[in-house]
């Protein structure tokens, strides 16, 4: 299953990603670098022309067939600042994967995105919107699965997410294609492992 499946890997870069951690002295942007080469070589593995990359704030950036060796790269373009547009930078990634579709360039089994955020979005009604249509656009449950994973405590982030895992059929989704990992379920685990839990659950 998860041979034959592309990777899209969703990145916050708002004002609040370069906090650090009291513990370990690195800022969630060094946390999420890190996080980023080891899923982007577990991903090598398993699908060797690399992931596609979203950085958003107010505006968002692609990169695609990251490997690993360009990681480094793709965080030394981008600084921490600005707001948490989400929506925006889902409905490119989802219209993305839909265009491929139609024209026969995704894989077999589909494609995984991994959303990691810290905050809660601009607009939470646009992104359950945007998530809802891409649902119906599909046609099996399999095909299309977006994992959304915390980093830091923000609350209002939290209850966001499980509004997003529990709620979206109920809205009118077609299937249930959001998984949510919030910094209560990580307890020992690290974004790294998280991550590539995301990838090969």
């Amino acid at each position: 299953m998860l041979e034959q499946r592309d990777y899209t890997l969703i990145i916050d870069k708002s004002g609040s990603m370069s906090i650090r951690d009291q513990h370990s002295g690195k800022s969630r942007w060094q946390v999420m670098q890190e996080s980023t080469f080891a899923l982007a070589s577990k991903c090598e593995e398993l699908d060797p022309d690399g992931i596609t990359i979203y950085l958003f704030s107010g505006r968002f950036r692609r990169y695609d067939n990251v490997t690993s060796d360009k990681v480094t790269q793709v965080f030394h373009e981008n600084e921490p600042s600005g707001r948490t547009d989400l929506a925006t930078v889902l409905q490119d990634a989802t219209n993305n994967y839909f265009q491929r579709k139609a024209s026969g360039q995704t894989k077999d089994n589909g494609e995984t995105i991994l959303v990691v955020t810290d905050g809660e979005p601009d607009d939470r009604k646009a992104v359950m919107k945007v998530i809802i249509e891409a649902s119906r656009r599909m046609d099996r449950d399999e095909e299309l699965a977006i994992s959304f994973v915390q980093i830091g405590s923000d609350p209002q982030a939290t209850k966001f997410l499980k509004i997003l895992d529990d709620e979206l059929q109920g809205a009118g989704a077609k299937f249930d294609i959001v998984d949510t990992v919030t910094i209560e379920d990580m307890e020992d685990m690290t974004l790294t492992d998280v991550l590539i839990n995301a990838v090969i659950d």
